[in-house]
């Protein structure tokens, strides 16, 4: 049996006649950047989120970027995130000259460690910038309350949980901004890049807006310096066909995540969630100690795997600078070595999950 990790092909086979004409309907047009395609995906993500402004993106990073400028983060402010997550995240921190402060990860949901936050305040912090990992949304409610002590923003590095719930509320409509990917590879994902940015804020949102088109307010008047971050309109149309379903998709992703977390309970670190949450399982991570050989014995039987993240960011050749040594941060050291996901898409099939399930299972 081989086993496909994202089966991204069947991602749009099942959709392929919608989406083909939403997308030769673009073609015929000739409408390639901004337009009536990518407005009317703005309005169908703020429904699906329950938030009042949804600003679509080029991708995930440039909406982090976007979000930060939009908040005039400057050289030298501190924004405190995770090591243990996509670069992207400390990445975008850094190339806007700010300095990002890294805190450890609680061990079971992978997230940031909320109880730890509070002790890296400065006066120099603007922000904080957890990561809603795997398809969890982090301790927003905690991490919320923190920010509200000390007046700081809360970016909610959601790339990897777009339709998560905590409570009764959306992922990306739990702080002061939300940021999102649709990579093709994200649990609701696009045929190239993209990303979206949302907040309940009139003034972040035209900002943001503003900021995407180069700081433009209106033709050729510039109000801020700004980026060319706008979602093209083929990528609109196919996730505004994709969208329709991804209630659906999400079903099943969970279907999938339980029949593995049955077969494998007993065996191994399963992935946790919380009482108070969903995951829309971006990824579904499992721990094991022989790391290494266990990924060389499944890709022998045709299953493919993936590590998510090998390395800590402050383990990372390009944060030297910021004079990060090993020991820094147990937790996602420890979770670096051990970490390793399983094939997780709508598709699998149960015959595939038992195949996938039992065939680890004997080797761990």
């Amino acid at each position: 049996m081989k086993i496909d990790f994202a089966n991204l092909g069947l991602a749009y086979q099942e959709h392929k006649e919608n989406i083909d004409v939403a997308m030769s309907d673009i073609l015929n047009k000739s409408s390639f950047i901004m337009g009536p395609i990518v407005s009317e995906l703005e309005d169908r993500l703020s429904n699906f989120v329950g938030v009042k402004h949804s600003i679509s993106c080029a991708s995930g990073t440039d909406a982090l970027l976007l979000a930060m400028m939009a908040i005039d983060i400057q050289p030298g402010d501190e924004i405190i995130t995770t090591p243990f997550t996509f670069i992207a995240t400390a990445e975008t921190i850094a190339f806007l000259k700010a300095k990002p402060v890294f805190v450890d990860i609680d061990e079971k949901t992978y997230n940031i460690d909320s109880s730890k936050i509070e002790a890296v305040i400065t006066d120099k912090t603007k922000a904080i910038m957890p990561v809603s990992l795997f398809g969890q949304v982090s301790n927003m409610l905690e991490i919320n309350k923190i920010a509200g002590k000390y007046d700081l923003v809360v970016i909610e590095d959601a790339a990897q949980s777009f339709g998560a719930t905590y409570g009764n509320k959306k992922s990306c409509n739990l702080s002061h901004i939300g940021c999102t990917s649709f990579f093709p590879a994200k649990p609701l994902g696009c045929f190239g890049d993209g990303g979206a940015v949302f907040t309940n804020n009139e003034i972040l949102a035209e900002k943001i807006k503003s900021l995407r088109l180069h700081g433009q307010t209106k033709r050729y008047h510039h109000k801020y310096i700004g980026m060319g971050g706008r979602l093209d309109a083929l990528q609109a149309a196919v996730l505004n066909e994709k969208l329709k379903h991804y209630d659906a998709d999400i079903s099943r992703r969970n279907n999938v995540a339980l029949k593995y977390s049955k077969q494998l309970k007993n065996y191994t670190i399963i992935p946790f969630v919380e009482e108070d949450r969903t995951s829309v399982w971006a990824q579904y991570s499992i721990r094991v100690k022989n790391r290494g050989e266990v990924q060389e014995s499944l890709k022998s039987l045709g299953i493919p795997t993936a590590v998510h993240y090998p390395v800590p960011l402050h383990l990372q050749e390009c944060f030297d600078y910021l004079g990060g040594k090993e020991g820094d941060f147990p937790v996602a050291e420890k979770v670096s070595q051990e970490i390793m996901s399983l094939p997780m898409n709508p598709y699998l099939t149960e015959e595939e999950i038992e195949y996938i399930s039992n065939n680890l299972i004997k080797l761990l």
